[in-house]
């Protein structure tokens, strides 16, 4: 296994809409082995997700994890989850900000709006279908990776850049306030 490189915001494969995989293809040895590279990749860079256009590779697959992440430690364990093909195929009307980071956005983090709960269809790692209800964090996670599999990124989700902070700032001035308003 190994540790890929992360393409960061302005490298061009950020902003395709990534391409979908038969089963076949997930079958194959090569996917295979992208799918453990990219769980060790997401693990060493301590996200909670990571889909395959952040590591050069403009397919649909997206990996999620969260266990005790140093980056979003408060947050609820979510068990190792690989999303091939996703689809979003329903989403709670609720929308809730907070705050969001990306591998290919170091050092950043911003407040975006998102829906509470969603509903996606993907296909698993061998290529069989499943459906996740997913929630709070998890549903949060899911739509951040969705989204990069078309091509956007969390900056284009925040209804306005003034929560836009280095990660300094926000440890020293926003981290632990509930108000994401600078008014």
């Amino acid at each position: 296994m190994a540790i890929l490189k992360v393409a960061r915001l302005g490298h061009p494969v950020i902003r395709q809409t990534a391409v979908p995989l038969t089963v076949s293809e997930i079958q194959s040895p090569e996917i295979q082995l992208l799918l453990d590279n990219m769980i060790e990749t997401m693990r060493e860079y301590e996200g909670v997700g990571l889909a395959a256009p952040q590591i050069h590779v403009s397919k649909q697959i997206a990996v999620i994890e969260v266990n005790e992440n140093p980056r979003y430690p408060n947050m609820p364990k979510v068990p190792l989850v690989i999303l091939i093909n996703p689809r979003i195929s329903s989403r709670s009307k609720k929308l809730v900000e907070d705050w969001e980071g990306c591998l290919s956005i170091p050092d950043m983090r911003g407040v975006v709006p998102r829906n509470d709960s969603l509903v996606c269809e993907a296909l698993d790692r061998t290529g069989k279908p499943l459906k996740l209800e997913a929630d709070g964090f998890f549903a949060r996670v899911i739509q951040h990776e969705w989204d990069h599999l078309q091509g956007n990124v969390y900056l284009d989700r925040m209804t306005h850049l003034k929560t836009l902070s280095h990660l300094s700032e926000f440890a020293r001035y926003w981290a632990n306030s509930h108000d994401h308003d600078e008014s």
